[in-house]
């Protein structure tokens, strides 16, 4: 994998959303490594489209990564214009600011715009066809994203956790940590990902492959089930001493645990396009689990 942060010094990497769980990932990433960057969230309104292109043009960053976005997927089946104006037309907004200024664009998209019938993992050829309003509008902001920027970078990703924000694994850990047994969807199958994992992604590609363009898969190694991905958590948190005592995971049907939001029942995410470009193989998931779990303080 390579990385010349050289690449990305001049303006900078401007991070949009940069309080939510993989924007604040990407900034301390960057920071690290003593990448200049910029950070806005809901003070930079990514549904204005002038505000955007003005703070674009006032510090001329090199580099755009928009991990701003609606993610209550429930709640968008009943706020499918408040989704679209973030998701489709936010995303169009910053596409239209990184245009302005003639920066590249890093684009965060998900799983959710596959409609889940697949039984073999999903490559980044395969047309998007979203079951819910979550997906549907982050299919039609990757659309956007690409007609304002044909040399956009689209990056669609799973089962996101990380430090900082509401995410499967410290809700697992929290039921845990009060529960002797839970029940958790064993039909879904999915990969879980690091926020961590994914923004070291991000800084490679931006850092090490300025000529990189198009779509591609990035989630963790493997694939697993909800439900396989909780004992996982239940196994590593009673070893890593996050967890005082064992919690039983009971599969379950997703019919047993009705939604809002209809989910695809698979959403394995085909990864090789991104490991021939950085020359490498993406850590398993139940490895970036751990590490992340190791990082993380105890809950009980």
């Amino acid at each position: 994998m390579k990385t010349c942060l050289r690449d990305v010094a001049g303006g900078g990497v401007w991070v949009t959303g940069c309080r939510g769980m993989l924007g604040r990932e990407l900034v301390n990433l960057l920071a690290v490594n003593g990448v200049p960057f910029l950070g806005t969230d809901i003070e930079c309104d990514i549904t204005d489209s002038g505000a955007l292109v003005n703070y674009a043009e006032r510090h001329r960053p090199d580099v755009v990564v928009n991990t701003a976005a609606y993610t209550a997927v429930d709640r968008a089946e009943d706020e499918p214009e408040r989704a679209w104006l973030l998701n489709a037309q936010g995303a169009a907004n910053v596409a239209t600011a990184a245009a302005a200024v003639g920066a590249r664009i890093v684009h965060i998209s998900t799983d959710y715009v596959f409609d889940g019938v697949a039984d073999v993992p999903y490559n980044e050829e395969e047309k998007p066809n979203p079951i819910n309003v979550y997906g549907a509008t982050k299919a039609e902001g990757e659309r956007l994203v690409c007609e304002i920027v044909p040399q956009a970078v689209v990056l669609r990703t799973a089962w996101l956790y990380g430090r900082g924000g509401r995410n499967f694994v410290e809700t697992m850990l929290g039921l845990m940590s009060r529960c002797e047994e839970i029940r958790v969807v064993d039909d879904q199958h999915g990969t879980p990902t690091s926020a961590a994992t994914l923004s070291g992604i991000i800084l490679a590609l931006i850092a090490g492959y300025p000529a990189a363009a198009g779509v591609f898969h990035v989630t963790d190694g493997g694939a697993t089930t909800w439900c396989g991905f909780a004992e996982a958590i239940a196994e590593e948190g009673v070893r890593l001493g996050l967890l005082e005592r064992e919690c039983r995971v009971v599969p379950c049907t997703t019919a047993d645990y009705p939604t809002r939001a209809r989910r695809p029942a698979y959403g394995v995410l085909d990864k090789t396009k991104i490991e021939l470009l950085l020359e490498t193989g993406l850590v398993p998931w139940r490895e970036a689990l751990v590490d992340y779990l190791k990082k993380r303080g105890r809950v009980c």
